[in-house]
């Protein structure tokens, strides 16, 4: 008979994050065992998203702390699912969601209910003593993700001008996690030579995850840029290696139209934009081409390139399954991006990832730009199933220990382990 295991003790504390802002850090105990999760945060954030709950107290960390939702964790929270059993993810998740009671969890905090969430997670792995990819997939994840990185900063994450937030590589064509990871990085280096030599050597600083931020301010140029930094690293673009943007449009829009490339256009010129992009370039991924409330253009783009392209939801979405839902009735996108903190429980994470995959939508598990240590969401993608994997350039601590969360279990997997490459720009495509 196996020996139930019951939440002994509950902690919590305020850590920062990669920007140096506060956020929650919770530690679950079973007896002698524990587990700790740390909550990220966005800077590009969809207006829908869960509550983030701030101190808002200027005279601490510039009104960012999150002592009030670390005080919610041990107060109000911990006493609650003190004696349940952390592998009862669902209960543990929806007792937190109800002690909230709010839409968007702004009474507790998404970040205090998340961090509690992912800790019982860990828990439950660690006193199984399982990986946590295997105790949230009861053995059956197994895909190591493509790696979508993010190697030129725009928008709000670089504030060059760029309109595009983010510039990424794909290296599908590699055989294995490890060599796709090589390639990125190669590619990666490679990218930083090219920046200088075009720009000056003042060019290569990084962004918030990891990409450069050059003096760049043309969609084209950033393009063009990667491409021949493909090219260097001795690669083919659109054979196996491919690009992708997340416009992050919402940051770009204003009154009916979309500033960008020094123009205005209208959401039909937008769409216009975005496909001869997809014929000039080996792009295969396309994130929140449009403001999240438009459903309708989203759709229409994916009616004219989704069989070629992921149109991936961020904004539009924010990981919410009634959202989701909406977008997959109107055909809007034909991708989710998911985020744990943007709905603020691993439950309700998964289940969305569930409902994606159902309609033939794609999933790339996602970070934040306001990362921390914790390298959960490695284990998430490989748990799903999901096959792609959105968490920065191969730059900085905070997206490496996802990488190299990623090397250790396809190690661990070992034949077990399939790396979805090309199938992660073709055969999810709907």
């Amino acid at each position: 008979m196996s020996q139930k295991h019951t939440i002994t003790r509950v902690i919590a504390r305020e850590i920062l994050d990669s920007r140096g802002n506060p956020t929650v850090e919770a530690v679950l105990y079973s007896n002698e065992k524990s587990a700790t999760a740390a909550v990220p945060s966005g800077a590009s954030t969809g207006v829908h998203e869960a509550l983030e709950l701030r101190d808002k107290d200027p005279k601490r960390y510039l009104g960012l702390g999150v002592l009030n939702a670390v005080r919610n964790v041990k107060e109000i929270i911990g006493p609650k699912i003190l004696g349940l059993d952390p592998k009862d993810q669902f209960t543990i998740d929806r007792l937190m969601i109800d002690l909230d009671g709010t839409p968007n969890k702004s009474k507790l905090g998404a970040n205090a209910i998340l961090a509690v969430s992912l800790a019982a997670a860990k828990l439950a792995a660690v006193l199984a003593s399982k990986s946590l990819y295997d105790q949230l997939s009861d053995g059956k994840g197994v895909t190591l993700p493509a790696p979508v990185m993010n190697i030129i900063n725009g928008g709000k994450h670089a504030g060059t001008g760029l309109k595009i937030q983010e510039f990424m590589v794909i290296p599908a064509g590699a055989e294995s996690f490890a060599e796709a990871l090589r390639m990125g990085a190669e590619i990666y280096h490679k990218l930083k030579k090219v920046i200088q030599t075009k720009y000056g050597k003042q060019s290569v600083n990084v962004g918030d995850e990891g990409g450069f931020a050059p003096p760049i301010t043309k969609t084209s140029d950033a393009l063009n840029t990667i491409i021949q930094a493909i090219n260097d690293a001795g690669y083919t673009p659109g054979k196996n290696v491919y690009v992708g943007f997340d416009a992050a449009s919402s940051e770009f829009f204003d009154n009916g139209a979309y500033e960008i490339d020094g123009m205005k256009k209208t959401p039909d010129e937008l769409i216009d934009f975005y496909t001869d992009l997809t014929k000039q370039y080996p792009v295969r991924y396309i994130e929140d081409p449009f403001e999240q409330e438009d459903y309708e253009h989203t759709a229409q783009l994916t009616r004219k390139i989704g069989n070629r392209v992921n149109v991936v939801g961020d904004d539009i979405f924010v990981t919410n399954i009634i959202r989701l839902t909406k977008g997959i009735q109107l055909g809007a996108a034909n991708a989710l991006l998911l985020k744990v903190n943007q709905i603020g429980s691993l439950t309700e994470s998964i289940d969305a990832a569930k409902t994606a995959m159902k309609s033939q939508y794609a999933v790339v598990t996602s970070h934040r730009s306001g990362e921390t240590e914790d390298s959960t969401i490695a284990d998430l993608a490989v748990a799903l199933n999901c096959g792609q994997i959105k968490t920065g350039a191969p730059c900085r601590g905070e997206r490496t220990v996802k990488y190299n969360r990623l090397l250790r279990i396809e190690e661990e997997l070992g034949p077990r382990a399939r790396y979805m490459g090309m199938k992660a720009v073709k055969e999810t495509l709907v």
